[in-house]
């Protein structure tokens, strides 16, 4: 294929329809970029691997995780606008959010807010689950938030593409990944391994770290927090043995809506008892 330009976008710069306003982030796979969609009115993020990556391997590759990705119709899931080559770049356009939940954790997250968080996060997976489709590098960078706390996950396929070109096999995020998934076996029991993890950051203020022994940092706070048997589910979701977690992000779904009204009610209640 032609050669792909290494440069960085600036300011004002066109791209095809699209006019570069300014960059938003930079990674190993991709430099992330808002613009303005001059033929639809609107802002979008444009997500564009780094030109070292682009070779005809990973385009047939793009071409197929596209296609998956476009399957998943979801609330929580964002959707891909347009996979593309335009002026030698190679294009992902998507939606703009506000922010991403990493950037949101750097502030404290409210109960009620990182239950609502948490449960959109497993339907995004559980649906993605009910089609056959692991996630593989499931991370707060992945997660962008929209007005009201609306989560959609993000990089369905395109995460497992930039996870094989960065680093060779496609293992996921070091800090998030299951124990299996660092030995090159993901399933969707790692998916649930991640969620569990983001859910007791958001609710714990502490990441787990390996060897992932329980009780993790943190564990003090999470039980004034949560009703004890929601301690037990998290402690399920990151169990070292996939074995022992649950087998999708389906079943842990199905558990987390039965323990749900119990974590809220028990929580005020704790509150009443305080006042």
């Amino acid at each position: 294929m032609r050669g792909i330009f290494t440069v960085a976008l600036r300011a004002r710069q066109k791209l095809g329809k699209y006019r570069i306003e300014k960059r938003l982030s930079e990674g190993g796979f991709a430099t992330v970029y808002q613009a303005f969609d001059t033929i639809e009115g609107l802002r979008v993020a444009l997500k564009i691997p780094h030109s070292q990556q682009i070779d005809e391997q990973l385009l047939k590759d793009f071409r197929n995780e596209v296609r998956l990705a476009a399957r998943l119709e979801h609330p929580n899931i964002l959707p891909l606008k347009d996979a593309s080559i335009i002026d030698d770049h190679f294009v992902i356009a998507l939606p703009l959010g506000e922010r991403t939940l990493a950037d949101r954790l750097q502030k404290r997250v409210s109960l009620k807010t990182s239950m609502s968080l948490a449960e959109q996060i497993l339907d995004a997976l559980a649906y993605a689950h009910q089609q056959r489709i692991i996630h593989c590098d499931v991370k707060p960078e992945n997660m962008v938030l929209f007005d009201g706390n609306t989560l959609r996950l993000a990089d369905f396929g395109i995460a497992k593409v930039a996870l094989k070109t960065v680093r060779g096999s496609g293992t996921g995020t070091i800090g998030y990944m299951a124990p299996e998934q660092a030995m090159g076996k993901p399933s969707q029991r790692s998916d649930v391994f991640s969620a569990g993890l983001i859910i007791y950051r958001m609710l714990s203020g502490v990441w787990p770290e390996w060897p992932y022994e329980w009780p993790p940092l943190g564990i003090k706070k999470l039980r004034t927090k949560v009703h004890p048997e929601f301690v037990e589910f998290l402690k399920k979701a990151i169990e070292p043995n996939p074995r022992n977690r649950f087998r999708d992000c389906i079943h842990m779904r199905n558990a987390f809506q039965r323990q749900k009204f119990k974590v809220l009610t028990y929580a005020e209640r704790r509150r009443s008892k305080t006042a």
